[in-house]
């Protein structure tokens, strides 16, 4: 993980986040997505606050777990669209620039730690990617998992090559194709979602962690490192960017859309 070096990490706690909420506690890091008056769409800043997040956890012993959680009734809009065509949004983020372009799939990949997404809102298009980057996901019910980049002139194509590691190819490329929505159940039966839960969410986060809190973090991380090593490419993910940023640059988004 080598968006941020040690020096720009040293004093962590004391920079201003403007699209998260934090805590860490007992070796539990919960980063929340805090812009809920846009549906948490992911600003580039945004992006950036969550490497810079990502590098301080990948160098900290002490944290065991992440959660990744939201406010609001969206867990996330995906990429903020406006921003996609240079509407950027001011904020008052002191996160510096990464040292390169950061890359969703490939940040979740690099992280080599447990990491539990808590979904209380409904998931539209790149927002699946953080879904998809997690290793347990626990859902509220009645809720919508959705890709709809197809009816806004552009493909999904990050979330391409992380949805088809869990749900195939087959299945993947036809929910990309049609841009559908699909509730909690279906994302269940596909292994999007691990567990849903009505209520006593808590509850469950916390039977989660402590199903492996005796276990050997280091050979945890470690796992972690050599599956995603063996199984996921970095390249892939930085090829689907280049593409999606082709897309972009020739003007196939829709000005039909709303974050």
């Amino acid at each position: 993980m080598d968006y941020y070096n040690d020096s720009q990490l040293l004093n962590f706690w004391e920079n201003k986040f403007h699209f998260l909420s934090l805590n860490d506690k007992n070796g539990i890091f919960t980063l929340i997505l805090d812009r809920a008056n846009k549906k948490n769409a992911l600003h580039p800043q945004m992006i950036n606050e969550i490497a810079f997040c990502f590098s301080y956890i990948s160098r900290n012993e002490k944290i065991r777990v992440v959660i990744i959680r939201s406010t609001g009734d969206t867990f996330s809009a995906g990429a903020d669209l406006k921003a996609l065509k240079n509407n950027i949004e001011p904020h008052h983020s002191t996160i510096p620039e990464p040292s390169k372009k950061v890359i969703i799939g490939n940040l979740f990949n690099n992280l080599y730690k447990p990491k539990l997404a808590v979904v209380e809102g409904n998931v539209y298009a790149g927002a699946c990617l953080i879904v998809a980057g997690c290793n347990y996901v626990i859902s509220a019910p009645n809720l919508t998992f959705s890709l709809p980049e197809v009816k806004r002139g552009i493909f999904p194509l990050q979330v391409m090559e992380s949805l088809s590691h869990i749900i195939g190819l087959k299945k993947t490329i036809d929910w990309c194709i049609r841009g559908y929505k699909i509730d909690t159940i279906k994302a269940f039966e596909w292994g999007i979602v691990d567990e849903i839960s009505a209520d006593n969410i808590e509850e469950k986060i916390n039977k989660w962690i402590n199903s492996f809190t005796e276990n050997s973090q280091r050979a945890i991380e470690f796992g972690l490192k050599i599956y995603h090593k063996h199984f996921h490419d970095n390249s892939k993910h930085e090829t689907m960017e280049k593409f999606f940023m082709e897309m972009v640059s020739q003007d196939h988004l829709s000005d039909n859309f709303q974050n």
